[in-house]
């Protein structure tokens, strides 16, 4: 009498289970990593937009014409147009799946997270960038 080897299918809806069990317990912080690693793309653009106005500033006393940063996948950068001789506010509106947050910055390094979605957890904060859930700065 031969024994046939191999796994019964109460053993493979169990293994299903545990891998469908991980997933839902996984695939919400992998999202929430990726959207919080997204955010350094936008605040990065907008210190080094703040650098090179104040650079601009220097060389020609006043913001009027400073460049702005360029436009990526998931961020669009405007203000620029819009600076007086004196004050500017750097916007990174997030497109696609970041499309709720917008990151500011101004002349007197006011940073401030506003358009956020609450319904996933986050929160706007006028005082900083915000890097977490909840609204928490850096």
């Amino acid at each position: 009498m031969s024994r046939q080897r191999g796994f019964t299918l109460l053993e493979l809806m169990i293994a299903v289970a545990v891998v469908a069990i991980l997933a839902a317990v996984a695939l919400p912080s992998y999202n929430d990593y990726i959207t919080r690693s997204r955010f350094s793309e936008a605040t990065a653009a907008l210190a080094n937009g703040r650098v090179v106005a104040e650079q601009f500033y220097q060389d020609n006393r006043s913001y009027v014409g400073m460049p702005c940063p360029a436009n990526t996948t998931h961020w669009t950068y405007t203000g620029c147009a819009a600076a007086t001789a004196t004050t500017y506010t750097l916007t990174a509106t997030g497109q696609g799946p970041m499309a709720s947050f917008v990151f500011t910055l101004n002349e007197s390094n006011t940073r401030a997270t506003t358009g956020v979605p609450a319904s996933g957890g986050w929160a706007t904060n006028a005082t900083c960038w915000i890097v977490r859930k909840g609204g928490g700065c850096a």
